[in-house]
């Protein structure tokens, strides 16, 4: 197990854009590219496309709801965030929470998801689809995901941040990122299009 997560984690980086976050406070954020756009569906049945999110800051994270360790430890950092935006959150700054597992992640199963971890969903969408196209809009993002032999799925844990313009700014990989580095990051992109 430990040797295909090392496989996973050496692939995702070498297939996709992460970068590090490695501005200096007073410095704006490096600018990646042209975030992929994506139309995907809520966990209210509802089509949703980036695009839908342009003039926001958008925080996109690859989760999925069956995941016993990383995935409910990042949902909760960001609920936490989420709490710590005040009135920014929902009309200025979204996050947006993609499954790597939809053939079990239905609409019904996000929505619980999102109420067990008290996210505002003014503010936040959880996504799901088809899963050709949900694992091709991974793929865009640098995120790989493997279903194993137990259900589990073993999949890169990147965040992306992408400023209003719709361009992708920075990653940060797996979990244990700076909360206020990110809540910051996510001012700062917000700030700048002022």
């Amino acid at each position: 197990m430990i040797k295909w997560a090392a496989r996973i984690l050496l692939l995702a980086l070498m297939a996709g854009p992460a970068h590090a976050h490695d501005a200096p406070y007073d410095e704006r954020l490096p600018t990646i590219g042209q975030a992929p756009d994506f139309t995907l569906v809520s966990q209210d049945g509802v089509r949703v496309s980036l695009h839908d999110f342009r003039g926001k800051v958008v925080a996109v994270s690859f989760i999925y709801t069956y995941c016993t360790d990383v995935c409910p430890m990042l949902t909760a950092h960001m609920a936490s965030v989420q709490e710590k935006l005040g009135s920014a959150f929902g009309p200025k700054i979204a996050f947006v929470s993609i499954t790597v597992d939809p053939e079990r992640d239905t609409p019904d199963v996000l929505k619980e998801y999102a109420q067990n971890f008290g996210a505002d969903l003014k503010g936040w969408s959880f996504l799901t689809g088809d899963p050709a196209i949900v694992h091709e809009v991974g793929r865009k993002y640098g995120v790989i995901a493997k279903k194993t032999a137990d259900g589990d799925v073993d999949h890169t844990l990147l965040t992306s941040l992408i400023d209003p313009k719709g361009m992708l700014r920075v990653q940060y990989l797996g979990v244990r990122f700076d909360l206020e580095e990110f809540r910051g990051d996510l001012l700062s992109l917000l700030d700048e299009s002022k």
